[in-house]
């Protein structure tokens, strides 16, 4: 990995004031910190049942997530020993995804294990090669992770879903920490070569679509049924041009680099409302 003194310097900082943060007010406990004993089994619902489910699935692909990140910034301190907290933060998403569909009886441990077998038995491969379209990747993905566990929590909370609340309160604060670590990076990334930076965020953007997306089956049937996704419009407005005003870009900026990418490159539904927004 080619990277500048000033540029590792300035990711090993931010990788210790990100976890200088985490420690002191972001670290929670799955057994203690969730109020398991508020389990209200009159606000459970089959439809709850596929949204946990699905986000479940999605976060047990960490091993595949953490093989790739790993391989990507093991050079550079900073960026691999973020890799190694992601990791455990987003481990501990997996796993109260999956408490609450045991605890609750909305999933069987046979029907839980089925679920590992079936994640377990397709391998989610790194859809960029380089850690600075990585970190492209992961700042919009975190992003609408945020936004959809964000809408969760919002909604729990009109029910008066105790638990589901706790739940998505501790893992959406997350979720959206590790967005403004990836967008720090590419800040970084963008005052060390910007047209190369913009070049990849563009296009990050035209081939963007979640993890899930193509290994969990029936997964877009599933977000909508569920209410567990978010419209292409909110993430566009919520979660990418917020992204773009962050790290200072401009239309024509992002527009130049997109116009260089080869035509015969496909472009998602994403890109082409994000063409049409900014």
């Amino acid at each position: 990995m080619q990277i500048s003194p000033s540029v590792r310097e300035q990711m090993n900082r931010a990788y210790l004031e990100f976890f200088e943060s985490a420690e002191r007010k972001r670290r929670w406990n799955v057994f203690d910190d969730i109020p398991w004993e508020k389990l209200d089994r009159s606000k459970l619902s089959a439809m709850k049942g596929v949204c946990v489910e699905t986000y479940c699935a999605e976060e047990l692909y960490l091993p595949d997530y953490t093989m790739g990140g790993v391989e990507l910034t093991r050079e550079v301190f900073g960026l691999a020993w973020f890799q190694a907290c992601w990791s455990y933060e987003e481990s501990k998403h997996g796993l109260v995804f999956r408490e609450y569909l045991n605890r609750s009886g909305l999933r069987s441990s046979a029907e839980l294990a089925a679920l590992e077998d079936s994640v377990a038995a397709k391998r989610w491969e790194l859809p960029f090669t380089t850690y600075r379209q990585m970190s492209c990747y992961g700042a919009l993905q975190e992003a609408a992770t945020y936004l959809a566990y964000k809408a969760q929590k919002d909604r729990a909370a009109l029910e008066g879903d105790l638990v589901l609340e706790a739940i998505f309160k501790y893992v959406s604060r997350d979720e959206a920490a590790h967005a403004g670590f990836y967008r720090t990076v590419v800040e970084i990334e963008l005052d060390e070569d910007r047209a190369g930076t913009l070049l990849d965020l563009a296009r990050v953007i035209a081939h963007f679509k979640m993890p899930g997306d193509g290994l969990i089956p029936n997964y877009q049937e599933r977000l909508r049924i569920s209410g567990a996704g978010i419209s292409t419009r909110s993430f566009v407005q919520h979660g990418l041009l917020p992204m773009l005003r962050t790290l200072g870009t401009s239309r024509a900026e992002l527009s130049a680099a997109t116009a260089m990418l080869p035509a015969a490159e496909p472009v998602t539904v994403v890109a082409d409302s994000a063409a049409h927004a900014i």
